[in-house]
């Protein structure tokens, strides 16, 4: 640490020991610096604590060190804080990917969503990376989780059935709604170019709000995008039955007591049949399909927003450190960031 803004260096004699046990020759621990590093453990404190807030070229001109130093810090410092205990007492966890490289790099995350810490960070979106998750977390500890969250993508879903059978999955509302709009647009670029022909019916350039409309939630119309829905209900009825469709099935998570949740996505589903539109007949087998974790998320009021939010800070501490070369540097900047790790000042000790 700098003492009045003069740099100051400690010189000392480490002794190396020929240890006997194990056979190796091992350098003498020091208290007031950790193994393999070239500052003290309060220099290096202040500088995680930093890099928790900062971003790394600020870190580095104020303690005047490079950008390889402040990673190799972080490292060190959360792999002293971090430990196989952030694996216990998990029983709501969430499982989300999210690209740090471009050419369809990804990173696998696992959540707590009781506490919103970061517990797992794989280092590749895929069944094996999320199989090392549970091989961390041991039979025992797995056995305890009682539910999960999930997004659209199949990759997890195996291995969570395989892993914890126990557990109720959770497919992410986002992505079920998600779904419904898809079907939306599609219905919305058939009925287009035919909309401004008929009766009573508004000229083209008005029906760009149309498509607002019909993509927007009921809460959130004017009195125009109103109309606009009146006149597609007695002249583009198929449309205005999209919309309606999609409404109700938002009200499932908006409004639905969550006891009736499973009755009201089997009449939702019946209802969709009955549209007679063909556009909805994958989307309804798509949803039959995952009904138990449609209804789950219901149910248990779990989605993966904690973890798109997670997401978003990690894109913050990718930026804060200017992109990151080093696949473990960029992990462990996510552990001291969103793990739980908490630091002290050496002047609030």
């Amino acid at each position: 640490m700098d003492f009045a803004a003069c740099q100051v260096w400690l010189e000392a004699d480490i002794h190396r020991i020929d240890c006997r046990s194990c056979l190796r020759v091992r350098t003498e621990q020091v208290p007031w610096a950790r193994p393999n590093a070239r500052h003290t453990a309060d220099f290096e404190n202040v500088a995680a604590w930093l890099a928790q807030r900062m971003d790394k070229a600020s870190i580095a001109r104020l303690l005047r060190c490079s950008w390889e130093a402040v990673d190799a810090i972080v490292t060190r410092v959360v792999a002293d804080h971090i430990d196989d205990a952030r694996l216990d007492r998990l029983y709501r966890i969430g499982v989300d990917e999210i690209s740090y490289k471009r050419g369809r790099k990804f990173l696998t995350i696992v959540a707590d969503h009781d506490t919103g810490n970061v517990v797992w960070v794989g280092k590749e979106r895929s069944k094996a990376a999320f199989e090392e998750f549970f091989t961390a977390l041991g039979p025992h500890r797995a056995a305890a989780v009682e539910a999960i969250s999930l997004g659209g993508s199949s990759v997890y879903l195996p291995v969570t059935r395989e892993q914890i059978p126990q557990a109720r999955i959770c497919l992410d509302p986002f992505h079920v709604i998600k779904w419904t709009n898809e079907v939306v647009e599609s219905v919305y670029r058939a009925e287009a170019p035919t909309m401004p022909s008929g009766p009573g019916m508004p000229e083209r350039r008005d029906w760009r709000r149309a498509r607002f409309a019909v993509r927007a939630g009921r809460e959130n119309l004017d009195d125009q995008h109103r109309q606009i829905l009146s006149l597609l209900r007695r002249h583009r009825y198929r449309l205005w039955r999209t919309w309606e469709l999609k409404e109700q099935l938002r009200d499932l998570y908006r409004t639905t007591d969550p006891v009736d949740a499973r009755a009201y996505l089997k009449r939702w589903c019946t209802a969709a049949k009955r549209s007679r539109i063909p556009a909805f007949r994958n989307l309804v087998r798509r949803i039959e399909k995952h009904a138990d974790a449609i209804v789950a998320a219901v149910e248990l009021g779990l989605s993966n927003s904690r973890l798109e939010g997670i997401n978003a800070k990690i894109r913050l501490v990718q930026r804060r450190g200017y992109g990151y070369r080093n696949l473990d540097a960029l992990t462990a900047a996510i552990y001291l960031c969103l793990g739980g790790v908490t630091l002290n000042l050496p002047t609030e000790i």
